[in-house]
């Protein structure tokens, strides 16, 4: 794909606006960077996860695995020199499995091999079930500034069909008790469309997580994915397509009421308390995945290149081989014909938009090449130019994926 362009008039940084449109030669200043951190293992996997995970059996090698995650940090340490770590994020996986003592030398070790910025965001996902009185405390003082609570429903029932370990009166003594140790900064993760749950139901699971004050809340739909316990078994009782768009809806609109901003696909933040890391991700931000079945996103060099790095997913063979070109499970630069599309997958899930300018810095390409797509898109009323914005529209966020394929 050429990213060759003709000269023209209009002022530096802003979008031509003739049928050549495209942006002057692109600035290629490497993205924002992120570090992500994958503990593996969990107290009992759920039937609906497809991530990699790992149900606990005996004593964790809490220690050895953080060796190997310094070790793999330092394996990928060339790719990043001189770069600043903006947001760090424990997934998982249970990461609150693993004690503050284990967070806090890992955290040491990584501050100590990169520039931290002053107020980077750090974010550890907590499981209500696995939550221990003084615990909170002790993670907040090893630098863990927001939490993220996988409570998925406040409803005892709804909650066995999903498999949880937790009932909400764990759940709302957990948060209660990271109240108390000084979090003002978590996150709610629900799920909606869950088995025999009804629009009653789905109302009350938000009514108990905003008596909770989040500052952050992700609310998803229950999807069967594959290599999952719910896809080869699924469940009886799941809302059909209207009624889980009925949910979509009215949760939106009681979010909204309650002074929830939607600004992704699932996500939903007070004022200036979005996640800094996930809008990072969604931006086509770079970002390092240290850990078991970890994936990465580096740009570099001067053409741009953005390389993926994924590494082995099951956790003693990455404890095994940490540090060691075996213990990458693959590398994959992604070709220019391909970057107009991984892009869009990632900056379409946001109601903020993008301008030619951030797509060219990040991908090294001459907005030319995606200016007939965009035109489509634009036809189709997918997208809408706001200044020097492209947007969504409310029909575009709900044919996201026929969006993005046009960049294909």
């Amino acid at each position: 794909m050429s990213s060759s362009h003709t000269h023209c008039t209009h002022p530096p940084g802003e979008a031509c606006t003739g049928d050549h449109a495209h942006d002057p030669a692109p600035v290629l200043v490497p993205p924002p960077l992120s570090l992500y951190v994958h503990l593996p293992w969990c107290v009992r996997k759920c039937p609906y996860c497809d991530f990699n995970s790992h149900q606990a059996k005996g004593a964790l090698p809490f220690e050895a695995y953080i060796d190997a995650l310094v070790a793999d940090l330092d394996q990928d340490l060339p790719l990043v020199w001189g770069r600043v770590v903006h947001s760090v994020f424990f997934g998982g996986g249970t990461p609150s499995l693993f004690p503050p003592e284990a967070i806090d030398r890992f955290l040491q070790q990584a501050s100590a091999r990169l520039r931290f910025a002053p107020n980077a965001e750090i974010t550890l996902e907590t499981n209500p079930g696995t939550a221990e009185h003084g615990r909170f405390d002790l993670y907040r003082r090893a630098g863990v500034n927001r939490l993220s609570f996988g409570i998925q429903s406040f409803d005892d029932e709804a909650l066995k069909r999903l498999g949880r370990i937790h009932d909400s009166g764990q759940a709302e003594r957990a948060v209660k008790m990271a109240q108390d140790a000084g979090y003002d900064n978590f996150n709610i993760d629900l799920m909606y469309a869950l088995p025999e749950q009804t629009l009653a139901s789905a109302e009350h699971d938000l009514e108990r997580a905003f008596a909770l004050q989040p500052a952050h809340l992700s609310h998803y739909q229950l999807t069967l994915e594959p290599n999952t316990v719910f896809h080869a078994r699924p469940p009886q009782g799941i809302p059909d397509e209207d009624h889980a768009w009925d949910m979509q809806e009215r949760c939106q609109a009681l979010l909204a009421e309650h002074g929830y901003a939607q600004y992704e696909v699932s996500a939903y933040a007070r004022p200036g308390r979005q996640s800094a890391h996930n809008l990072n991700y969604w931006r086509f931000g770079d970002y390092l995945g240290i850990g078991a079945g970890a994936h990465g996103k580096i740009s570099s060099g001067a053409g741009q290149q953005v390389l993926r790095r994924w590494k082995h997913k099951h956790p003693q063979t990455f404890m095994d081989t940490a540090g060691t070109a075996a213990s990458i499970g693959g590398d994959e630069v992604i070709s220019a014909e391909r970057l107009p599309f991984e892009y869009m997958l990632n900056l379409l899930r946001l109601h903020e938009g993008f301008s030619l300018r951030d797509f060219s810095s990040r991908t090294g390409l001459a907005a030319e090449a995606i200016a007939a797509p965009l035109a489509t898109a634009q036809q189709r009323g997918w997208l809408a130019r706001e200044g020097e914005l492209w947007v969504p529209t409310e029909l575009g966020r709900r044919f996201t994926n026929d969006v993005v394929e046009l960049f294909l």
